[in-house]
């Protein structure tokens, strides 16, 4: 008897070691997978700008980018204590000013300088929902708690999509012309859009993402949203506020990644620094003892290794 269904994966090239140059941007779920990168010594870049929930946010970011197009005074408010940006996530927020053009710019360089280096560039979008600011008549990618009434909220159609999701390919192709596009529809919940809400919004991402991914050279897709959905099936896998995927979900997804995208050559090296990583993060009784010293030079030997063979990594 079949008690579980399984997605059938195959493996993808060009595959992601360590000598890859990755950039994830979109949900927090792209920063779910972005950790997972960083505890294992990947080389990776991560939403410059914060979590970026729908393809208008990302598409926005990577025209300044493209076009090197500055934040400026106009792209900032005062409200609550702090200044923010409508295009950024609230940890860019800062009490001065000209701090959070600095924040902003900033990452607008380090967008431009990692989409230059990219091998991989994953992509995770959340939902086709999107948010207009009446005042300036522009689709935010953060609302920042300000009042409902300041913005007209609507979902995106799937040609709007298809016409974004051919923009943002074409720009990350402009930048690298050999950059593998890796999409991904987000498997958190967005159910403050409502139940039905959600799932229309997903339709849409979908369909209109496979018509991108079925007529463009090097776009990948992969199933994030479908191995929630369809492999666990339970909402023992999310959290307590049954919205976002919990650490089991993200480490089952994980592993379905690592297992089609990531060189199973490197698959050593991971596990190398999976054991120095609970090693450094291991709390001795006794952290005088002459056990717990050797331990750590034990450690350090084995890290200085690694570094020497990969000068990116730190432990």
């Amino acid at each position: 008897m079949k008690l579980q269904t399984q997605l059938p994966l195959e493996k993808q090239t060009p595959a992601i070691n360590y000598h890859s140059k990755l950039v994830l941007l979109g949900s927090c779920f792209a920063e779910n997978i972005a950790d997972k990168f960083s505890y294992y010594k990947f080389q990776n870049e991560t939403n410059p700008l914060g979590v970026l929930f729908h393809p208008i946010a990302i598409l926005d970011l990577l025209k300044r980018a493209h076009c090197n197009n500055p934040y400026t005074e106009k792209d900032v408010f005062f409200s609550n204590g702090c200044w923010q940006s409508f295009q950024a996530h609230s940890r860019l927020n800062s009490i001065s000013k000209p701090e959070i053009l600095v924040r902003l710019n900033s990452a607008l360089k380090s967008t431009q300088n990692q989409l230059k280096n990219a091998s991989h560039v994953i992509l995770t979008f959340g939902t086709a929902w999107i948010y207009k600011h009446i005042e300036t008549k522009s689709t935010v990618a953060n609302c920042h708690k300000q009042p409902q009434k300041e913005f007209e909220k609507s979902i995106l159609s799937v040609d709007q999509l298809k016409d974004s999701f051919k923009e943002i390919v074409s720009i990350l192709k402009s930048f690298n012309p050999e950059v593998i596009a890796i999409f991904s529809i987000s498997p958190v919940r967005h159910l403050k859009d409502g139940f039905v809400e959600n799932n229309q919004s997903k339709s849409h991402l979908m369909a209109a993402l496979h018509t991108e991914i079925n007529t463009t050279e090097n776009t990948r897709y992969f199933p994030s949203y479908e191995l929630l959905m369809d492999e666990l099936r339970d909402y023992r896998f999310y959290n307590e506020d049954m919205v976002h995927p919990n650490q089991i979900a993200i480490d089952y997804i994980w592993d379905k990644f690592k297992s089609i995208w990531i060189d199973a050559q490197v698959h050593s090296t991971m596990q190398e620094v999976n054991q120095l990583q609970k090693g450094f993060a291991h709390k001795p009784f006794n952290p005088l003892s002459i056990e717990h010293t050797a331990f750590l030079s034990s450690l350090s030997k084995k890290a200085q290794a690694l570094e020497s063979q990969f000068p990116f990594m730190k432990f």
